[in-house]
């Protein structure tokens, strides 16, 4: 049986957050206690699960490679999938100064249950003025916006894939299927 992805749900609402909805979540984020902060961020710069974020240890943290290197929780096989982000040096600075990097290897950097930090998210996404009854007001919409960003940047396609840990291309491709001025803003590329 073959998966259908799509931006919307059916009832034709958009799945994900707009740019400016994305740098409202940042921002509000910046406002939040420091954990939730640095939790908030970690998704908005990798695109990552919730569930892969609230697996972050310590020790994938790597601070010369400016990457955090996340366990992939969604492949399905019996080796562990990892895959490296790169996220900005300010983001790896904001990092150090609220988590212990002096901390057990193995030791994650939150420790919330899953429940617990989407409604966090939800709480952030309030404050940043996101109608939080609208289906892309979610963790999954933070996500979609980072692949139609990445797609917006001119990041390869095939990297996307790897950022967000895709096993097939055709998953990625719903990120090149950006709507609005999403899509505006690629399709204008070709009027110059």
């Amino acid at each position: 049986m073959k998966n259908t992805y799509s931006l919307y749900d059916a009832e034709g609402k958009r799945l994900y957050l707009t740019p400016k909805e994305r740098e409202a979540f940042y921002k509000a984020a910046n406002k939040q206690p420091v954990k939730v902060r640095t939790f908030c961020h970690m998704l908005y710069h990798t695109g990552c699960r919730v569930t892969e974020a609230l697996n972050m240890t310590y020790g994938r943290i790597d601070v010369p490679a400016g990457e955090m290197v996340i366990l992939s929780l969604k492949k399905r096989s019996s080796k562990p999938h990892y895959r490296a982000i790169p996220v900005p040096n300010r983001y790896l600075k904001q990092l150090s100064k609220v988590h212990d990097f002096n901390s057990h290897l193995d030791e994650r950097l939150w420790t919330w249950s899953r429940p617990h930090a989407w409604r966090l998210v939800k709480s952030v996404m309030r404050d940043a003025g996101i109608n939080t009854k609208l289906p892309h007001a979610t963790c999954k919409g933070l996500r979609h916006a980072f692949g139609i960003q990445a797609a917006c940047k001119n990041v390869p396609i095939n990297i996307i894939q790897k950022l967000l840990g895709h096993n097939s291309m055709s998953t990625t491709a719903l990120y090149i299927d950006a709507v609005g001025a999403e899509k505006r803003e690629l399709v204008s590329r070709m009027w110059e």
